[in-house]
């Protein structure tokens, strides 16, 4: 039976702090990239506890000694373009000889299904402890439709990291990818009648890269 997956939203006060400054209309591009990349790597230290551990052999100034290293760092972080590449730095600076994997999505303007317009993935996917990252989990459909491509390309071991999420997000990812566990930064209030999260910080893309 495939294990179940589970829900964390961050309360540590650094998150908070970062987050709700990243909320702020007058937050510069800069300042948003910043805090981006700090959130993920706050986020990171978490969502990569159960990493394994191996007892490995080493020389310190005084004696020889067992120590507890990485097993392996079989990780690759997966962002959903474009503005999923905001929390990438932050992850890196922690594993930083993890892969680097993409997903480009859009919504088909008649149907409104996220289509795949751009995948690529480490070649040894199915060997990795996968990171799908995208900084907003609104109605949850993108996230859904890139953790469908990423399964159907061999991952098995995956986990989601966003900023934000909607209620409505979670439930719809959690009932999709009931394995999948979730890394949350804030969980706001709800979907507006257009789909977008309030209290929210606007586009995440937008603000990441000034294209608004």
């Amino acid at each position: 039976m495939a294990r179940e997956g589970k829900v964390y939203v961050f309360d540590h006060p650094l998150i908070q702090h970062k987050v709700s400054l990243m909320r702020k209309t007058s937050t510069t591009v800069k300042e948003f990239r910043e805090l981006a990349t700090e959130v993920a790597m706050l986020m990171g230290f978490e969502a990569t506890r159960d990493l394994a551990l191996e007892d490995v052999e080493i020389e310190t100034p005084m004696c020889t000694t067992q120590v507890k290293m990485l097993k392996g760092e079989d990780i690759a972080i997966v962002p959903i373009l474009r503005a999923g590449l905001g929390f990438v730095d932050g992850m890196l600076a922690l594993v930083p000889n993890a892969k680097v994997g993409h997903v480009g999505l859009y919504r088909d303007p008649e149907t409104h299904k996220p289509v795949e317009y751009y995948c690529k993935l480490p070649v040894d996917i199915e060997k990795r402890e996968c990171f799908v990252v995208d900084p907003m989990l609104a109605t949850g459909g993108s996230a859904i439709a890139a953790i469908d491509f990423i399964k159907k390309r061999g991952a098995t071991n995956i986990k989601f990291m966003c900023l934000i999420a909607a209620p409505e997000g979670i439930e719809a990812l959690h009932t999709a990818h009931p394995d999948v566990d979730i890394y949350i930064a804030a969980k706001d209030e709800c979907l507006n009648e257009n789909a977008y999260i309030l209290p929210g910080l606007g586009d995440a893309g937008d603000r990441l890269y000034g294209t608004k």
